[in-house]
């Protein structure tokens, strides 16, 4: 067995393990195909997945990827509407029938499986820390040093795992965060992968240090119910012949995103 056909096996199993348990509202496939389009919930103020540019277009990995699906399962790029969504609110769009599909950094849970179904993963974030200082190299360097983390996050128990000295500060958001290493009163910051490689592209006197902490599937999401079966179906077989071809993986190093699995 070729390794292509060995990643799709396993990205295949890794969606039967996510599948629908109950029925919810959303389009069905022969539904989108008589509308003519997907409808799809994203983030506009995330760079690098979703973001937009000077001229105000959508932009970044999974915008792409939306556009992409939208040409593999309807035969046009354009068929697809964008509707930004905030954080809150992308699993409930799904199943109060506002969306088809939501491609908007949302991690894969046990929780949150038993309310949609999610796709096979098509980027593994991780947690990662960024830092101006240049003597600091790798985590292990960060022992008795001072790193700011999101207040109430699963970041916290991560770092206190892997540098257990470390004096860790917290924040209510990334911009406290930044703050604090502009003024020099943290060394580090710890937080998401795909969220500090978009800050780093903003303030390049920025750098991520290269091992991650943690590693954590984003997913498309996707409604539940056997009504369903044929769009989630293409979009698993779609997301892992992107993996399989080095689309994905180029489309995030396009966008600048760290990679934290060879898969990808």
């Amino acid at each position: 067995m070729g390794t292509r056909q060995k990643i799709i096996i396993f990205l295949l199993a890794f969606a039967f393990y996510l599948l629908p348990t109950f029925p919810c509202s959303a389009a069905s496939m022969p539904e989108i195909r008589q509308r003519g389009y997907l409808n799809i919930a994203v983030k506009d103020n995330l760079r690098p997945l979703g973001f937009r540019d000077a001229s105000g277009n959508l932009q970044g990995l999974e915008i792409d990827l939306a556009q992409r699906l939208a040409l593999d399962l309807l035969g046009k790029k354009n068929a697809v509407k964008l509707q930004p969504t905030m954080n809150r609110d992308r699993l409930s769009l799904i199943f109060n029938n506002k969306v088809d599909l939501a491609i908007a950094r949302v991690t894969a849970t046990e929780s949150r499986a038993r309310l949609v179904s999610f796709s096979v993963p098509y980027y593994l974030d991780g947690t990662v820390l960024v830092t101006k200082d240049a003597t600091l190299q790798r985590f292990t360097d960060l022992k008795q040093r001072k790193i700011a983390v999101l207040q109430g996050s699963n970041t916290i128990a991560r770092v206190r795992y892997f540098i257990p000295d470390a004096k860790l500060v917290a924040v209510d958001s990334y911009e406290i965060g930044r703050s604090l290493l502009e003024e020099n009163n943290s060394d580090a910051f710890a937080a998401d992968g795909s969220v500090l490689s978009g800050w780093v592209q903003e303030y390049p006197q920025y750098r991520l240090l290269p091992t991650p902490l943690s590693t954590e599937p984003l997913c498309v999401v996707m409604p539940k119910g056997l009504q369903y079966d044929e769009l989630r179906r293409m979009v698993n077989n779609a997301i892992a012949g992107y993996i399989a071809s080095g689309w994905l993986k180029e489309r995030a190093e396009y966008w600048g995103l760290p990679s934290f699995d060879s898969r990808f």
